[in-house]
């Protein structure tokens, strides 16, 4: 009989196993890619207040939804 053990022999499993951790390994990074820049967008909010920018204008500068960027807005206010 065939067990567990000696599928993870095969080259097959081996190969698909990296397979597996590079497509991980990836996804990973992509989601990692994504967080980082929607945390630099939510911190410009603030300075580009400061600068006079409406909500507005930073929210399709940014390419934010509004409520976003208003919710930013009243957290820094209330800072």
């Amino acid at each position: 009989m065939f067990s567990l053990g000696d599928l993870k022999q095969t080259r097959f499993y081996r190969d698909a196993f990296a397979d597996g951790e590079l497509i991980g390994e990836q996804r990973g990074e992509e989601i990692g890619e994504q967080r980082g820049q929607q945390k630099a967008k939510e911190k410009a909010v603030p300075q580009l207040l400061k600068l006079g920018l409406s909500l507005e204008v930073i929210a399709e500068s940014l390419g934010l939804p509004l409520s976003d960027v208003q919710k930013i807005a009243n957290s820094a206010n209330n800072n």
